[in-house]
């Protein structure tokens, strides 16, 4: 028994030192920092938790946590819905399947400057193409600027986002899917089931691991949103798609590292809480199903 201890503590001893080097110290690191008014022009000085008070009070700040809640929660909605139903198709038998598998996944091999900056061009006021040909279909009499205002800012992010991170989903959920054992369709299809009440009855529940472990990557993945948002609004209009890392970044870029520690980690500390509420609710319902 001593030996099986040995050896499961030998093969995770890695992996501890992974989290432990390249997590917790930079975490705690961040929190250290954060306890400072630790500003380039002025001289170090411990300030315990003022950096934390001054973000209740700061309004910029609950626009960022607001925008970043809002925009985590409609984005990874739409992405867990399409992703599934694109899994859904894939994982159906029909000529150039694999093709179809291999076509949906590039937006996710482009990087995710790229991809940013290929939105950014699509856009654009005076020579994108949603422009292009929204003029030449008549739909509108002059060109739109997609980056104006706090609405269409938002929505043109949120398409950018989905449509780069989707096919990871599907990724995910197609792989679920393919674990679950066909006899289990065909006994439902003897007895008489529906195409959606397989769905629901036998599809949804076995894929509730999956689809969790989907939320969790994805949902930590847009509350620290920086790339796509910096490439295209800036957090523009006004500080309208200001999200918390990029509100933090503003502060990195000012010299403030203190107040911008302190947001970097109320990023950490939603991104947790969002994980815990996944895994209590997965064990909830993993366990209602047991």
């Amino acid at each position: 028994m001593r030996n099986k201890t040995r050896e499961a503590y030998f093969f995770i001893a890695p992996l501890v030192v992974v989290i432990f080097t390249f997590i917790i110290i930079p975490v705690l690191g961040t929190f250290y920092t954060s306890l400072f008014r630790d500003v380039a022009y002025l001289p170090l000085k411990f300030i315990g938790f003022k950096n934390y008070l001054k973000m209740v009070f700061d309004s910029n700040c609950h626009q960022s946590i607001l925008f970043t809640l809002i925009f985590s929660i409609v984005s990874v909605s739409l992405e867990i819905v399409i992703g599934l139903i694109f899994a859904l198709l894939l994982n159906e038998k029909f000529r150039l399947r694999g093709v179809m598998c291999a076509v949906i996944l590039i937006p996710w091999a482009i990087p995710i400057i790229i991809s940013a900056r290929t939105w950014e061009l699509i856009y654009n006021y005076n020579y994108g193409i949603l422009n292009f040909i929204l003029l030449k279909s008549g739909i509108i009499s002059s060109p739109v600027n997609f980056m104006g205002t706090a609405i269409s800012a938002f929505l043109s992010i949120l398409l950018a986002d989905v449509w780069k991170t989707v096919p990871f989903v599907t990724l995910i959920l197609l792989a679920g899917l393919q674990a679950i054992p066909g006899d289990l369709y065909e006994q439902a299809k003897i007895d008489g089931a529906s195409i959606f009440k397989s769905f629901f009855k036998i599809t949804l529940p076995i894929l509730k691991h999956v689809i969790l472990i989907a939320l969790i990557f994805r949902t930590i993945d847009t509350i620290r949103i920086f790339d796509i948002i910096y490439v295209l609004t800036k957090g523009g209009p006004g500080g309208a798609t200001s999200s918390l890392t990029m509100y933090g970044y503003k502060y990195f870029l000012s010299g403030d590292f203190g107040y911008g520690s302190a947001v970097s980690i109320a990023t950490f500390v939603i991104a947790f809480v969002f994980t815990i509420i996944y895994l209590k609710v997965g064990k909830l319902s993993i366990g209602k199903a047991s």
